[in-house]
């Protein structure tokens, strides 16, 4: 993601070139602070001046107190509106812009969307806040909102993890090696808190895992199986024990895996911006398979299981973006199987609009 900060002294100027695009339907306001906005999208950009005027004492010695800053994500970064206004806000909040009076445009005039954000840099008192070093504060900010939301970075094109791995091919050959290639990857690049979470993630690549358990020599133990599947899940092959392919594939390993998963997605909120994508998509279809294409196209893959009479049982989202594996009841009750059967299942679900003729 690419920043630009820019500083001027026509404030009417800043606001009226986003706003007379915007009120052109070439993109919609998406959020502000402490400046008028009703909701709508569009901008009365005479009542946006007013408040950027109440709030800037009438006394100030900064030449230039008008902020304009553009936002440009990477062309295949898929974001939602709610995705956009975050990165917006913590965006302005790390460069210590947070509580000023500000704008926020989304530019939708080419293919790449981006923002616009006018702001000042006086604050109530007419003292100029400090712009210091922006240029490399800026830089630091917009590298941690990449992480953060799995953005792809300025200087690396990659950095999104977009399943860069194919699935296991039993009639290729080398089948051992695959799957020991395969394991590897997903373990380092992925987070999961369960077996089921982990199983999930396994069959996007024709694999599946089993635990094993029994008694040697009085001894009970844990292991792990792991079996090749076809497109549809049905095993192939002869299984392959975990400690063919290392410790690292083994029960132990992976279950210590839970565990630091658990606390990453904790305290880094990684599955927040999985939330707000999942719930974006839904709420604008009852169609379950646009529902699952629209998430795929946002770096989302969905695993739902079935009962025998065709009922969801099971919903999990692989977020590609941020490396993490979530059942949708972990995210709210709104997004579990339950949820989702309802949902998928409502009278004329996923069906077109009946046409009507007036006579």
């Amino acid at each position: 993601m690419v920043a630009k900060i820019s500083v001027g002294n026509s404030l009417y100027g800043a606001i009226a070139y986003n706003g007379e695009k915007i009120n052109e339907a070439q993109g919609r306001l998406l959020t502000t602070n402490r400046i008028y906005n009703d909701g709508s999208g569009k901008v009365d950009i005479n009542k946006a001046m007013e408040g950027f005027l109440t709030f800037m004492p009438p006394q100030m010695k900064v030449e230039k107190p008008v902020v304009h800053i553009s936002l440009n994500p990477h062309p295949e970064d898929v974001l939602t509106d709610a995705e956009l206004q975050d990165i917006a806000r913590e965006y302005l909040e790390k460069l210590g812009f947070g509580n000023q009076p500000y704008l926020v445009f989304k530019h939708e005039d080419i293919d790449r969307h981006h923002l616009h954000i006018v702001t000042v840099r006086v604050d109530d008192n007419g003292k100029c806040i400090s712009d210091k070093n922006n240029y490399y504060r800026s830089k630091q900010i917009t590298r941690e909102l990449e992480k953060k939301y799995g953005l792809h970075g300025a200087e690396r094109r990659n950095r999104r993890l977009d399943t860069p791995l194919s699935k296991v091919d039993a009639s290729a050959g080398d089948v051992k090696k695959q799957v020991a290639g395969t394991v590897k990857a997903l373990n380092g690049q992925y987070r999961f808190q369960t077996m089921g979470e982990y199983r999930a993630l396994l069959s996007l690549y024709n694999m599946t895992v089993e635990e094993a358990r029994g008694n040697v020599r009085g001894r009970e133990y844990h292991g792990l199986v792991y079996s090749v599947t076809d497109d549809k899940g049905n095993k192939v092959g002869n299984p392959f024990k975990s400690s063919l392919f290392g410790k690292s594939a083994g029960y132990e390993a992976v279950q210590r895996k839970f565990i630091r998963s658990k606390s990453e997605i904790k305290d880094r909120k990684l599955a927040d911006m999985t939330k707000r994508t999942v719930l974006s998509v839904l709420q604008g279809t009852y169609d379950k398979d646009k529902f699952v294409s629209q998430l795929k196209e946002k770096g989302i893959d969905t695993v739902l299981r079935y009962t025998d009479e065709g009922r969801i049982y099971g919903a999990t989202f692989i977020d590609h973006r941020t490396g993490c594996v979530l059942n949708g009841s972990r995210m709210g009750k709104e997004l579990s199987a339950n949820a989702l059967q309802e949902h998928f299942t409502l009278p004329y679900a996923g069906q077109p609009p009946i046409p009507l003729s007036i006579p």
